[in-house]
């Protein structure tokens, strides 16, 4: 009796009968579309967090000095990830010579990476960037 009061409700209100397949494929879209955005988020969030502190490094006017092929200096630049793009990079190394650039010589760096953190001489070392963010006053995320 309640199956036909069902149908006969269906028919007054003109309403089609619900197809259950389509329901769960939508349900099932919706629930992929939800994943792959707290995915893409997540990635940006990994990606970008850093964007801050790097753009207040350089409002300090901290630089790091480098090498392009420095392992220590990779290290260095990875704990940044993509916000590394901000840090006031100056590279030192002159493709086919051994020479150093002349910022960089004028600068005093010998050892890599150097940071220097405004008029004071560079200092070498990787710094974790606690200890970044001590010397500068800049907060981290």
């Amino acid at each position: 009796m309640s199956e036909e009061r069902r149908m006969r409700q269906r028919g007054r209100v003109g309403e089609p009968e619900a197809n259950p397949r389509s329901r769960k494929m939508l349900i099932w879209g919706g629930i992929v579309v939800l994943l792959i955005g707290v995915y893409v988020a997540r990635w940006y969030y990994m990606n970008h967090r850093y964007d801050g502190f790097a753009t207040c490094l350089a409002a300090k006017q901290t630089k790091m000095y480098g090498l392009y092929w420095c392992p220590h200096c990779a290290e260095q630049k990875e704990m940044f990830g993509k916000a590394f793009q901000y840090v006031p990079y100056v590279e030192c190394a002159i493709k086919g010579s051994r020479e150093l650039m002349p910022e960089c010589k004028a600068a005093g760096v010998k050892l890599f990476p150097s940071w220097q953190f405004g008029a004071n001489p560079p200092k070498e070392g990787v710094f974790p960037l606690n200890e970044l963010s001590d010397k500068t006053g800049c907060s981290l995320p």
